[in-house]
């Protein structure tokens, strides 16, 4: 199963071991994870820490049982982040493939270009005005990401596979 909610990244890979660590080792509901986030980092919505929650479930770092969340006891160091990223997040092997193919750097719109085909179609359908702003705006993260974790580089020109 691959994920495909993607949060701005933060600073540093600091802040993914702090939300881990606000997601608890006994299992608690969305709701008691999100307000557990909410109080333990800097997030200020529920709707951010939500997708950190499901973030966090796409790197392997807390996952969903019948009884709730939990936090795993996985190591967030940024090899484990950086493959966990790339098998378990919808559109990260694309975007790799896109910058991996290109001649040199590319620019966050252009890299949407090259992945557009790949939104789904119920996603047109979900979000007929906005669909290519959200599925933009989540190429930009993912390609940030992909600086965060080692996989890409920013440049002045845009991004390159690292």
């Amino acid at each position: 199963m691959r994920f495909k909610l993607v949060p701005e990244p933060p600073a540093d890979l600091d802040f993914v071991a702090d939300a881990q660590r606000a997601v608890p080792l006994v299992p608690g509901s969305e709701d008691d994870c999100c307000a557990r986030m909410l109080d333990r980092t800097n997030l200020t919505t529920r709707d951010e820490a939500r997708t950190w929650l499901t973030f966090l479930r796409a790197l392997g770092l807390a996952e969903e049982g019948k009884s709730g969340f939990t936090r795993t006891r996985a190591d967030p160091d940024r090899e484990f982040l950086a493959a966990q990223f790339e098998e378990r997040v919808f559109g990260v092997p694309v975007v790799l493939a896109v910058l991996e193919e290109a001649k040199g750097p590319l620019s966050t719109e252009a890299v949407f270009e090259q992945f557009r085909e790949e939104v789904p179609t119920w996603e047109h359908h979900k979000n007929p005005n906005s669909w290519a702003e959200i599925w933009g705006e989540r190429v930009e993260y993912i390609l940030d990401w992909c600086v965060l974790l080692g996989l890409a580089e920013k440049t002045g020109g845009g991004y390159v596979a690292d």
